[in-house]
């Protein structure tokens, strides 16, 4: 049982933590993978060409730079996401230390005859890209190109003085250039990747708050439309009873009847309204479900069957509810590609059901239900029905709403 948690925690990870995380360990292999290839060279047969000590000092610091690579590229994803402020004490170290490893390289050894190339030119090559690497990813865009040319530029005069030919030297610096502007892209689109990943996730997030404030907004706007008019003649003619009553004119009574009767309609309209937002049609709802979950890109199949539309008024506004509940999890709480909404009528009960396959760990806790669930469980059982999470196939999740059809007319539905 052990043996699955590390899956069952990677699959908790949301996908946005999921692509970061293997983003990062690509970058982090790099790294690794650095001295193994530079020790390989220093102990081959063409590294034979360095001295004992030097390659031992070579080895270390490479090594050294490794870990420092793998801490910048950390820092400097990091800060690509905006989570901290650029590393600039750890770039400088880390250019230090490759800087130190290339320039003792090419220094340890001098072109022979059937060599005009040694050995050590190649590695140090290797540690200008491996150099460039995190630097495209910390730096900014406008600055990367100049550092890069910086950094080349440094290579030619330092192979020169090592006993490299001039156009020899400079080919190096060329070959070395373009090999850093396709890691420089690779890397620095690897960010990007990862910055997009994380902004489709609070895109989806805010794309559902949207849908609730949107709601609200209805409903604000509904009570100002039925409110701000009766009350604003109300208040005309209260002030208007008030001053005839201070004359003593008796049409300040009839004046008041007047108010108490669109206080009287006001009342009457605002109950409309609380019904109609608090009561839930189911097909509205439905096809509501529709269209966010499709414009979160969640695909939808609805099956309520041929008698949906003969439901009670109850059993729809009731129903209704566990629909917009069932979709505003399904975008909170999921990754979900696809889900599945089903009515069935069965022995005086409709039974609702909804399933989507965005589960990313198995639910462990289906008995301590979120705030969401209890509260439809909790309406359900006020109208003799009831909330189920049976088990379903690994990465799903389903809901299964029960009521019965022999039901009450509904009035105002429980908030």
């Amino acid at each position: 049982m052990d043996l699955l948690r590390p899956s069952r925690r990677w699959r908790a990870l949301g996908k946005p933590k999921r692509t970061e995380l293997f983003i990062r360990w690509s970058l982090y292999v790099t790294g690794v993978l650095q001295p193994l290839l530079l020790i390989g060279a220093l102990t081959g047969k063409r590294g034979a060409e360095l001295p004992g000590a030097l390659r031992i000092t070579v080895a270390v610091a490479s090594l050294t730079a490794s870990a420092l690579f793998v801490v910048c590229c950390r820092a400097g994803l990091a800060h690509y996401l905006g989570r901290r402020a650029r590393p600039t004490g750890w770039l400088i170290a880390f250019t230090a230390g490759t800087l130190a490893c290339y320039w003792a390289v090419l220094s340890s050894s001098s072109p022979t005859g059937d060599n005009p190339v040694p050995n050590s030119v190649a590695t140090a090559t290797w540690l200008l890209v491996f150099w460039f690497a995190p630097m495209a990813v910390a730096v900014p865009v406008k600055a990367v190109a100049p550092l890069g040319l910086l950094g080349l530029a440094s290579s030619v005069p330092v192979a020169v003085l090592a006993g490299i030919q001039t156009a020899t030297a400079v080919g190096l610096a060329v070959g070395s250039g373009i090999v850093m502007a396709l890691i420089g892209a690779t890397w620095r689109g690897t960010a990007w990747i990862a910055a997009v990943v994380w902004e489709l996730d609070a895109a989806r997030e805010a794309q559902a708050r949207l849908a609730v404030a949107e709601e609200r907004l209805r409903f604000s706007r509904d009570l100002h439309d039925v409110l701000g008019r009766n009350l604003t003649t109300i208040a005309l003619k209260s002030e208007l009873a008030v001053q005839l009553a201070r004359r003593g004119r008796t049409e300040a009574a009839d004046q008041m009847v007047e108010v108490q009767r669109i206080a009287q309609e006001s009342q009457r309209e605002v109950r409309e309204v609380v019904r109609g937002y608090r009561t839930a049609d189911l097909a509205a709802e439905v096809a509501g479900a529709r269209s966010v979950l499709r414009a979160a890109g969640v695909e939808c199949d609805i099956d309520l069957g041929p008698d949906a539309a003969g439901l009670p008024p109850t059993a729809q506004s009731v129903l209704g509810w566990v629909v917009r509940e069932a979709t505003t999890n399904v975008l909170r709480h999921s990754e979900a590609g696809h889900c599945t909404v089903t009515l069935r009528l069965d022995g005086g009960h409709a039974r609702l059901t909804v399933e989507n396959d965005g589960v990313t760990a198995r639910p462990a806790d289906r008995d301590q239900p979120g705030t969401g669930l209890l509260g439809l469980r909790e309406r359900l059982a006020a109208h003799g029905g009831g909330l189920a999470t049976p088990p379903a196939d690994p990465g799903r999740f389903r809901i299964t709403a029960s009521l019965p059809l022999d039901l009450p007319a509904l009035e105002v539905a429980a908030p």
